[in-house]
């Protein structure tokens, strides 16, 4: 019972250390975003991350071991995030505006804890649905940042809910799939990922004549490096290793609850290293936020403590 409660308690603490790394993502992000396509950032992050992770599994460091498995289960992962999800998230938020899409992507924990209920029979007690609903309202008031303004656009709603839905399959595959370990499932999703993102990369830098610049740019921008080395290692390989390990431990419903802390720290972030201003709205709902995760993880089966 001790060692069951051990590992599980292993398992919060690897996802809240995951989510952590996820937000301090955006400050990195914002750093180098207005310079660079979406592609090229998304193609460096994932390229860095598989020589990372490729040199760790010759060196021992993790294994890897994908001889005679049938790779479909991983295809199908690799599919909804990083690529499906990168995709339409990309899409949603070029044609909405940011507190719509942080308001609607705050929401990502409430469609994992139906596709949970549906697809893997893992019903929530009520305490943990109310819970669940607390975190998502702290985030939606994150996302906000003080009001909201709609751009009334269909095309850009459908993408965000797209990208929400597959950042929800993501989680449910990936606590359905057997026979593979955590580093395999992060090690498929970063090929994948590079494939794609840097084969669109490559398409859009020929169509504007500067693949020799796409190829180069780490050499001759010294702030895209610091950011592609914290986003590559510190997000797409440790954080997603992270993501993969917790959700077996912890299930994808609890796991996703974890989601909205990474809101919380892009928000410290900001306040810390940017100088933005810390509202009393935030701090609310930064409270919310914690009380919420808190409660969705304490509350299982018939309100016991999980």
């Amino acid at each position: 019972m001790n060692q069951g409660k051990s590992v599980y308690s292993k398992g919060i603490i690897i996802a809240v250390f995951s989510e952590v790394l996820f937000g301090l993502s955006f400050i990195f992000i914002r750093m180098c975003v207005n310079d660079v396509s979406v592609f090229t950032l998304l193609s460096w992050r994932t390229i860095v991350a598989f020589f990372a992770m490729t040199i760790c599994a010759v060196l021992g460091i993790i294994k890897i071991d994908l001889k005679g498995k049938n790779l479909k289960p991983l295809l199908l992962l690799s599919f909804f995030q990083p690529v499906l999800y990168f995709i339409m998230e990309t899409l949603g938020v070029q044609r909405t505006t940011a507190a719509e899409s942080g308001v609607l992507l705050a929401c990502i924990p409430i469609i994992t804890m139906l596709f949970s209920a549906v697809f893997l029979r893992d019903k929530p007690t009520k305490l943990q649905i109310a819970c669940m609903v607390v975190t998502v309202a702290g985030a939606v008031m994150i996302g906000m940042g003080g009001e909201l303004t709609t751009s009334s656009s269909f095309l850009g709603y459908l993408f965000l809910l797209v990208a929400m839905c597959s950042e929800s399959a993501y989680a449910i595959t990936s606590q359905n799939i057997k026979g593979f370990n955590s580093a395999e499932k992060t090690y498929a999703m970063i090929v994948s990922g590079a494939v794609v993102f840097t084969g669109c990369a490559l398409v859009e830098h020929a169509m504007n004549g500067t693949v020799v610049e796409f190829l180069t740019l780490p050499l001759h921008n010294s702030g895209f490096l610091v950011c592609i080395l914290y986003l590559s290692l510190g997000c797409n390989l440790i954080a997603f290793l992270c993501a993969n390990y917790s959700i077996s431990i912890i299930g994808a419903t609890k796991r996703a609850a974890f989601a909205s802390i990474a809101s919380v720290t892009s928000v410290l972030g900001g306040v810390f290293y940017l100088g933005e201003t810390f509202t009393k709205t935030q701090i609310i709902a930064t409270v919310l936020v914690l009380a919420g995760v808190y409660g969705v993880n304490r509350f299982g089966k018939n309100g016991e403590e999980a």
